[in-house]
């Protein structure tokens, strides 16, 4: 079994890939096989989502690429930006993982919060689709003021 230990950043050239969803691409350590039949061990730093096309290197030296797999998701539609972003406000406020595109937003299918944005106006769809969420203002992707060592404070 392969073990890979090291995240790299930028572009590589795959020798394999592993396709997982949302919830196995935010644990450190797992089990799984490529897509090439490789049996495959994950042993990275916990607390950071492996992010689709995120390279990992093999401590043989091998590297393989993750994809973010096709899983059950809610892909929801609309065309006005206010209730577009009262829908990101309402699923936000919950803390849900969600997926932002241009008129369109994703999750993982949850039939409550498909009611929710029903009831708000907006078309909800129920498909098979890769989910890469946002990262979220304070994690390691993301911007946050406090991590750069500075603040901002109004007086």
């Amino acid at each position: 079994m392969l073990q890979l230990t090291e995240r790299l950043e930028g572009r590589y050239q795959a020798d394999g890939s592993v396709s997982l969803p949302f919830d196995e691409r935010k644990r450190g350590r797992l089990k799984t096989t490529t897509e090439q039949g490789v049996a495959v061990g994950i042993f990275i730093e916990r607390g950071e989502v492996i992010r689709d096309g995120t390279c990992l290197r093999a401590e043989t030296g091998e590297v393989i690429q993750i994809r973010a797999a096709h899983e059950q998701v809610t892909t929801a539609r609309c065309d006005d930006s206010h209730l577009f972003a009262k829908a990101c406000y309402h699923l936000g406020n919950r803390h849900v993982p969600l997926q932002v595109g241009e008129g369109w937003l994703r999750y993982q299918h949850d039939h409550v919060l498909d009611d929710m944005l029903v009831q708000l106006g907006l078309e909800v769809t129920h498909e098979s689709a890769p989910f890469e969420p946002e990262s979220g203002a304070y994690s390691k992707g993301g911007h946050s003021h406090h991590a750069h060592g500075h603040h901002h404070h109004e007086h």
